[in-house]
């Protein structure tokens, strides 16, 4: 039985475009070519689907029935407001045309998540932000932001949302950049039916402890989904995980355990250079592995060294748990 399952952004099977290689990193893949490639990966059954598809002819129910051929479910739709139209902004642009075309976007996802049986409709708004000093009405933004939210969720009030906040890219500065904020935008729609999608990734951009933030959303009752991956902490690199992070990684799948997680774990990553099947897979072997050491770790004994702050014996827990072994007295 594995600890968790899985699930992954369809993208993480495309094709990748920066800044310096405009004609991409591998090879464009088609939805039904990025479907084939998830079904490779041994234990992923979940995708999170951008809306519109990848490929323009497909409808919601040619996706669904692509997905149920190959063993395969939607957690989520993610729709398109953070593309090149949208680049001044999709809930924050100036242009009200924008905006309104932005909430239409929005309905595509909606309606595409009812044929697909997704679990929620995610809000990544990368483009609503600034770049520069004084560029923006702080208080506009955060109002059309906060007014856009509340009057979709409102609509359609049997739909869960979730928002993934984001510190920066593409926006320089992106409006809901960490967990408090985002909190604080919820707390202002005043709607029941939307939360947060944790990132761990951009969770360590926005200087955050991941644990400490998945368990403040928990608290107040508006963790929709939670994502692993790993970075540098000063770009959204979206590394296998655990690549970086060792314990923060250990940290987090113990605060998993300890509130007793049951949705899918989903791997947010963008493998630029390496094999897509072959990273995705190394994720969850990964967490596989440290899900192993964290059944070893003494609740306990590890409950009693956090209330006194001792973080010497804390270490030696993980340690000694990620070793199998009693390694360090």
């Amino acid at each position: 039985m594995t600890a968790f399952e899985y699930g992954t952004g369809i993208w993480a099977f495309g094709q990748f475009v920066d800044r310096y290689a405009g004609d991409g990193y591998g090879p464009s893949r088609s939805t039904e070519e990025m479907l084939d490639a998830a079904a490779q990966v041994q234990g992923l059954t979940y995708l999170d689907i951008n809306v519109p598809f990848a490929t323009d002819s497909l409808n919601a129910h040619d996706v669904k029935t692509m997905l149920d051929d190959r063993g395969l479910k939607c957690r989520a739709t993610t729709p398109h407001i953070y593309m090149r139209e949208y680049s001044r902004g999709a809930f924050t642009n100036p242009d009200s045309e924008l905006r309104l075309r932005t909430r239409n976007r929005v309905e595509e996802a909606v309606e595409a998540a009812a044929v697909l049986d997704a679990g929620y409709v995610k809000f990544w708004p990368g483009q609503d932000g600034y770049d520069y000093p004084g560029q923006v009405d702080y208080e506009q933004i955060w109002g059309y932001t906060v007014n856009a939210m509340r009057e979709i969720c409102e609509k359609h009030s049997d739909v869960q949302f979730a928002i993934e906040y984001k510190p920066k890219e593409p926006r320089v500065r992106m409006t809901l950049a960490n967990a408090p904020k985002t909190l604080l935008a919820i707390q202002e729609t005043g709607v029941d039916n939307l939360g947060i999608v944790m990132d761990f990734g951009h969770s360590l951009m926005a200087g955050e402890s991941p644990t400490e933030s998945l368990l403040m959303i928990n608290r107040y009752g508006k963790l929709v989904s939670a994502e692993l991956n790993d970075n540098w902490r000063d770009w959204d690199d979206d590394l296998p995980v655990a690549s970086v992070h060792l314990f923060e990684t250990m940290e987090y799948l113990l605060a998993l355990r300890s509130i007793e997680w049951q949705d899918p774990l989903l791997l947010d990553q963008f493998p630029f250079r390496e094999n897509p099947v072959a990273a995705v897979a190394r994720s969850i072997e990964t967490i596989e592995m440290l899900s192993e050491a964290c059944a070893r770790v003494d609740g306990v004994e590890l409950a009693e060294a956090q209330s006194r702050q001792d973080a010497l014996t804390v270490q030696r827990i993980y340690w000694n748990a990620l070793l199998g072994s009693p390694r360090f007295p």
